[in-house]
């Protein structure tokens, strides 16, 4: 199984990353690396992201800003 990230910009198109993504063998893992390195994506123009199972969009789109109140 291969967990896999698509990164967009706010209106749904493709986004290239900041940060090259890889291919991760766990949802956990894959999660773990948006953690560490959304601030990254977000600061080189992707503005959203979707992630997804072997091609099966599991959520998103996931928006990398902040929330307001």
């Amino acid at each position: 199984m291969a967990w896999t990230w698509r990164f967009e910009k706010s209106d749904g198109t493709e986004a290239q990353p900041a940060v090259e993504p890889e291919e991760f063998t766990t949802q956990g893992d894959a999660e773990s690396w948006i953690g560490e390195v959304w601030r990254e994506l977000l600061e080189g123009g992707v503005d959203q992201v979707r992630l997804s199972e072997d091609g099966k969009e599991i959520y998103g789109p996931m928006s990398l800003h902040e929330a307001k109140d």
